[in-house]
């Protein structure tokens, strides 16, 4: 089993090695410059990981908001002194581990100073995210540059959790992602929590009544009720929920099974049912028989969404701390 899933890896990674070629990333960029990265930041995720596990959730969640808004630029972790950064923004508000990547690139710096990216520090943080959480593993393709502009209100490309099918499928398709991109890398749900303000409007507000009954039918009873009985309101911005309930750290096709019996915690995981494709995927991989299988789709959409219009070559800069430009 193990072989036959890493040969799909390999032949899926094959079929985007070309797109990353065009935007010189591959993964032999800091071979000679860097040899050690990998093996640096790794050190650190798993120092990170077996002290607090659900961290990995939110690293994963943090490439994917660096991708989406300018591209794998690194903009996510810039700070602004009037608060106007994506990092200031309502959907990038829960994220979690700026401090870590900055412990991260402190080390990497150490190692090889002036040399390694914070876009692709958090690409690598990403992909150990998965791996350590006994999902798949692949190459990052490397040779990013970090971006010096992070506007807020530029989220606003940020796929929200209340979206429908439309808006999901128009919000990948901005960052050159497709269909089964978009249900394969919502399987990212798989690992980690969210607050309950995320998805509450399904259980109080739903067509804007703000009331009890006021609910999402297309939600399950029970898993509703269960939901309930941790959100107590609409106004409960502090409880966090588990959004692969039981598993949610461990990497794995628990979600298909989860949003295949109407239990996805959003509104973007229950719009897969509405569309024949994405359906059938969750189908398909709610039986857990093609773990193989998914492993290697979910390696191959994390490649091309890495790639999403990366600065290189002589753009931009290779920022000294994460947080802030080069002066």
């Amino acid at each position: 089993m193990a072989c036959r899933g890493a040969t799909m890896v390999a032949l899926l990674l094959a079929a985007v090695a070309a797109t990353c070629a065009r935007a010189q990333l591959h993964d032999k960029f800091y071979s000679e410059s860097c040899p050690s990265v990998e093996d640096v930041v790794r050190k650190e995720m798993v120092r990170a990981l077996s002290l607090a596990p659900s961290l990995a959730g939110p690293l994963l969640r943090m490439h994917f908001h660096d991708c989406f808004v300018r591209g794998c630029d690194g903009s996510v972790l810039l700070d602004s002194a009037n608060k106007t950064a994506e990092k200031d923004a309502q959907p990038n508000q829960t994220l979690r581990g700026f401090g870590f990547v900055e412990r991260v690139k402190a080390a990497v710096e150490k190692a090889c100073p002036d040399t390694v990216s914070c876009a692709d520090i958090l690409a690598l943080i990403a992909r150990d995210a998965v791996w350590l959480s006994k999902g798949p593993f692949w190459t990052v393709p490397l040779g990013r540059r970090d971006g010096s502009v992070s506007i807020s209100n530029e989220t606003d490309a940020l796929p929200p959790p209340t979206s429908n099918f439309t808006v999901l499928t128009q919000l990948f398709a901005a960052v050159n992602l497709d269909a089964k991109d978009l249900v394969v890398l919502s399987a990212g749900h798989t690992i980690g929590t969210s607050h309950c303000f995320s998805f509450s409007d399904r259980l109080y507000n739903f067509t804007g009544m703000e009331n009890p009954s006021d609910i999402d039918p297309s939600l399950e009873p029970q898993y509703m009720m269960r939901l309930k009985s941790k959100c107590a309101s609409l106004n409960d911005n502090t409880t966090l929920v588990e959004m692969d309930p039981g598993s949610f750290k461990t990497f794995d096709t628990d979600y298909f099974k989860l949003v295949s019996k109407r239990r996805g915690l959003f509104h973007s995981d229950g719009a897969l049912l509405t569309d024949p494709f994405t359906r059938a995927y969750v189908q398909r991989h709610a039986t857990g028989a093609f773990m193989d299988e998914f492993f290697a789709d979910f390696a191959a959409s994390m490649i091309k969404m890495g790639n999403a219009n990366p600065l290189t070559g002589s753009q931009g800069e290779i920022r000294k701390k994460c947080n802030v430009v080069n002066h």
